[in-house]
């Protein structure tokens, strides 16, 4: 079954305090890599996200990223150092007295220092936080796994046409295949006749064939496409991760036709060439979209 690398899924989890919006997208990558975006006092739980992730994806890049809104994720608190207070205050007093100063100490004296007064941030509950971002990330997982599924799907249907029209062509070459030798012959026995009075010596010409028979013979070349065209098909109906197998195999389809076209010394056949090559090359864009 084909599963694409590129999708989104979007989950949502709330409480009375707080919402935890999760956004995943994933897109085209040799292995499996996940970047995570959340709050910094939430990073200790980056490794359970990832591992929710690997249950859902096998290979991809994936960008995740973890919103928290709401006022229940940090309480604020006055802290009032009134030791130091009390020593300011004594202070005042005394400078007061010493440089004789008849102005009242007020509470504005007081609070003119920053260091009396601090608001402390306190987190609030992680625990909570954790079961609310699991749930949201429990939904985007699913729902980023079901597009790349569906989308899979035309995956497969484009890559079963295209093996189609390979395969078509294929068989044109297998018929072709036999009749190089024979064209040969009779051109090379044409060629000989013109230029020597109609004489012809059988054993050179059969030699000449033989030698030509040996490079032009593609046949192992064409068997082995067949061969990775029924794997290529079986690989398709697996229920895992293909794509690298499909990668190989569409390497390998590429070497086969490349080698054909080298060896095949004819007009129908290096065109049949032509058009495999094309058909490898629309297949080979899909494959890298593949998990």
């Amino acid at each position: 079954m084909v599963t694409s690398m590129t999708g989104f899924g979007r989950g949502m989890a709330e409480q009375e305090n707080f919402r935890i919006t999760v956004e995943m997208k994933s897109v085209n990558h040799r292995f499996l890599e996940c970047f995570i975006r959340m709050p910094r006092q939430l990073s200790q739980i980056e490794d359970k996200i990832k591992k929710k992730i690997g249950h859902y994806i096998k290979r991809g890049k994936v960008d995740v990223f973890v919103t928290i809104s709401g006022e229940g994720l940090i309480s604020k608190s006055l802290k009032v150092d009134w030791q130091l207070i009390d020593s300011y205050y004594d202070f005042a007093k005394e400078a007061k007295k010493r440089y004789h100063i008849n102005q009242d100490i007020t509470l504005d004296h007081l609070l003119a220092n920053s260091e009396i007064l601090t608001v402390e941030e306190t987190e609030g509950n992680n625990d909570e936080l954790q079961d609310l971002i699991h749930d949201a990330l429990e939904q985007a997982a699913v729902k980023l796994h079901y597009m790349r599924k569906n989308e899979g799907l035309e995956l497969e249907k484009d890559l079963i046409y295209h093996l189609q029209s390979f395969k078509h062509i294929l068989s044109q070459s297998n018929q072709v295949s036999p009749t190089i030798v024979t064209k040969y012959r009779e051109r090379l026995e044409k060629r000989i006749k013109d230029f020597a009075d109609g004489q012809i010596d059988e054993s050179r010409i059969l030699t000449e064939v033989a030698v030509f028979a040996e490079k032009a013979d593609v046949t192992e070349e064409l068997t082995r496409l067949d061969s990775h065209l029924a794997q290529f098909e079986l690989a398709l109906k697996k229920d895992e991760p293909i794509g690298r197998r499909l990668d190989f195999l569409t390497q390998e389809m590429n070497r086969e036709v490349n080698t054909i076209g080298s060896k095949g010394n004819d007009a129908n056949l290096v065109s049949y060439v032509v058009e495999m090559k094309s058909i490898i090359e629309k297949i080979r864009e899909q494959v890298q979209n593949i998990e």
